[in-house]
């Protein structure tokens, strides 16, 4: 149990190297070498605990879920209400936090392996069933303290999430700050929109 949880400690801590690396210098430009540089060690125990590369960008794309994920935590009396729960993590989604928790540009160079990898094709499609189904958990539960007047949940986390893939693909285009801006709030009260709330808090 201790050597299993001590290599889980190793092999994340080489991914959080990755990760910065790949950000820094594009995921084409980082290789094992250069990891074990940057933290001072021997390649071959990175070998250790990923035997290629490829093993390497796997455990960097579970990472990138992993970060995901935290969009969906929110605090004090947003743990309690439902509906401003679910407001908070609408709100985080089509904000900076969003943008905070991953860098746009390797997200996308891992996504691109996906049509030539069918294990990365599945692990994207795991990261995105897995928002969807979070953000769908949420709703569901305001839908049933009758908050909202929706059928589907999932469908309704579906659309709201091919709203935010098409946005962050667009908006990675926009230089402008303020007309970023402007199309963020726009997007993020379409996504709001389609909640159909019978009642609407403040984020």
């Amino acid at each position: 149990m201790g050597r299993k949880s001590l290599k889980e400690a190793r092999q994340k801590e080489i991914i959080k190297v990755f990760y910065k690396l790949a950000k820094k210098e594009g995921l084409e430009n980082t290789s094992i070498a250069k990891i074990a540089k940057e933290m001072d060690i021997n390649p071959s125990l990175i070998i250790h605990y990923f035997q290629t590369r490829e093993d390497l960008t796997y455990g960097l794309i579970d990472y990138i879920l992993d970060k995901y994920q935290l969009i969906y935590k929110v605090t004090g009396k947003k743990q309690t209400d439902p509906q401003t729960g679910l407001l908070e993590t609408i709100d985080n989604i089509f904000s900076k936090k969003w943008n905070t928790l991953f860098d746009d540009g390797l997200f996308y160079s891992c996504y691109s392996l996906s049509f030539r990898e069918p294990k990365i094709k599945d692990l994207y499609k795991k990261i995105l069933d897995s928002l969807r189904s979070l953000l769908s958990a949420k709703i569901e539960e305001c839908r049933k303290e009758g908050l909202l007047d929706i059928d589907d949940p999932d469908q309704i986390a579906d659309s709201i999430f091919v709203l935010v893939d098409g946005a962050y693909f667009y908006l990675s285009l926009v230089t402008d700050k303020i007309e970023y801006e402007q199309k963020l709030v726009r997007y993020k009260q379409q996504a709001i929109d389609m909640l159909n709330l019978t009642t609407v808090a403040s984020v």
